[in-house]
């Protein structure tokens, strides 16, 4: 239940205008108290209010549901207004104007874009007040309108920053990932380049000097392909990326190699190289 009212008076808090929307209720109106409240099944929650009666509530605290009329503003989903408790058919023996002392009452419910309904805005005063006015009313349900868009705002927004910030972080773990993997990958290479190293060491026939240049050269390039990724990790993660200037004399035998790779799995194609007969 605390949370309920500490996240409740954070959001209605969070709205710069709340303050004066209440001023001007009580300016216009002449009502002692007004707040704007946090209604559920079992709680009624002063998110933030004006006490010019000392009628004793402080922002956060709550009254019980039942004690209040709210609980069938949220069953009818429609306000109650009351101009002099003593003379109201209806409300004259209500036990919450008898509990809390009031005569006059205004209440208006503040429906979110998605039909619920979060709370009231209302207000209360010890004497009769002339609230059953087009005027009076427009402007209750006008603020309180405002104040359910100011709601809705922020979960988009909230929502928002919270997608940006999972995204931000999934993004940072497949940088970490990437970084992991690369620096994995150099010992299964190294080993590679190990083993090929001692065969060359070996008597071998000419094919298997021939295989052998081409794993070496693969194994290099694996090499150029780990220290690029772990180029792209550090430059992702804030380390930046090393950069030196190099021939590009050095293309050439590259490309070579990978002709050679590709002459080896598909002996039967046709592919050109700077060692091709012109």
């Amino acid at each position: 239940m605390a949370d309920v009212a500490g996240a409740a008076t954070a959001a209605i808090c969070r709205i710069d205008a709340v303050p004066m929307i209440l001023n001007v209720i009580c300016r216009t109106t002449g009502m002692g108290f007004a707040a704007v409240a946090r209604v559920t099944d079992d709680q009624w929650i002063a998110c933030n209010l004006l006490d010019k009666i000392n009628f004793g509530l402080k922002p956060g605290e709550e009254l019980k549901i039942e004690t209040t009329i709210c609980s069938e503003i949220q069953r009818d989903g429609a306000a109650v207004v009351i101009d002099h408790v003593d003379l109201d058919p209806r409300y004259s023996q209500h036990h919450t104007p008898k509990l809390y002392g009031f005569q006059s009452y205004i209440s208006v419910p503040t429906i979110r874009a998605d039909g619920s309904m979060f709370g009231t805005l209302c207000a209360i005063d010890p004497r009769p007040r002339q609230l059953k006015a087009p005027a009076t009313e427009a402007m209750f349900k006008a603020f309180a309108d405002l104040i359910a868009s100011h709601l809705d705002a922020q979960d988009y927004s909230d929502a928002r920053d919270k997608e940006l910030i999972d995204q931000r972080q999934d993004a940072e773990l497949r940088e970490q990932f990437i970084a992991v993997l690369g620096h994995d990958l150099r010992n299964p290479v190294a080993a590679i380049d190990g083993g090929i190293r001692l065969l060359t060491k070996r008597p071998l026939d000419d094919k298997a000097v021939g295989i052998i240049k081409l794993i070496q050269g693969s194994v290099t390039r694996m090499g150029g392909l780990i220290d690029s990724v772990l180029d792209f990790a550090r430059g992702r993660l804030g380390g930046g990326i090393a950069l030196q200037q190099i021939s590009s004399d050095l293309l050439v035998p590259l490309l070579d190699l990978i002709v050679a790779e590709l002459r080896a799995a598909w002996p039967d194609c046709s592919l050109w190289s700077s060692q091709s007969p012109h």
